[in-house]
Parts: C-alpha cells; structure tokens; sequence
C-alpha cells in the first residue's frame, strides 16, 4: 500500500521552517513499521492541494504493508503530531484516489473523520 501524506504548513511558516517541519513528521513517520518513506515525485500532489510543488508542500509518499495496523498506527501518529503543533498545520492523506484532510480538530469531530476513513482503507474493524 502507499500513501501520500501532503503536509500544507501554517501560512506564517517561511519556506526553512516548513522544511524543517516536514522532516520532524517525516522522522515520526519512519519511526513506525513502515517500508519506506521518501519525497513524492514532482506531479504527484492532488488537485485541490495549496501548492503544486512537492517541495513547497512537503509531499511524502509512504510505502506499508496493507494489513497489522500499520495504516491505523500511521493516522494516530499524524493526528497525535498535529496536537503537539502550535501552529494551524494541515495534513492530507490520500490512498487510492481517496484523500482525507486531517487538522486540528476536537477529539470527537476527528475520531468520526478518521474511522470512517480507516474502515475504507485499513480492512480493520474500528473500535
């Protein structure tokens, strides 16, 4: 399974701190029991995302098995990361033509957006 996670820093951001942004993610990100994660190729980013350039945005394609809880884990983690910002960041996940756009958002609104999102993707009951 790959994934494509478009990181869209806060607007205040200047280009060396949005950088440095999406390295700290992506470290997180491969942390988990992920295959691999790299920078998306140029054209990679959806239609719709604030910037067509995968640097600007901080484009990641992230390459997983499909089954164990690795997708599930992956959305906790940009979830969790998002939290721990003070800044207004946003996150869109993309799988199969599917995205899901993930930002701060109370506990109950972002639970009901991630689990219908992870039924689609992940095969796995959510709790």
């Amino acid at each position: 399974m790959q994934v494509l996670l478009v990181v869209e820093p806060d607007p205040e951001f200047g280009a060396e701190a949005a950088d440095r942004l999406v390295r700290r993610l992506r470290s997180e990100v491969d942390d988990l029991d992920v295959d691999s994660v790299r920078p998306a190729p140029a054209g990679a980013v959806p239609d719709g995302a604030k910037g067509a350039d995968p640097v600007t945005v901080g484009a990641l394609v992230v390459a997983m098995s499909a089954s164990g809880g690795v997708f599930t884990s992956l959305i906790g983690t940009l979830g969790a990361w998002l939290e721990r910002q003070s800044a207004r960041h946003r996150i869109t996940v993309t799988v199969d033509g599917d995205t899901i756009t993930l930002e701060r958002a109370t506990a109950v609104e972002r639970k009901a957006l991630v689990d219908a999102y992870l039924r689609r993707h992940s095969g796995e009951p959510v709790q």
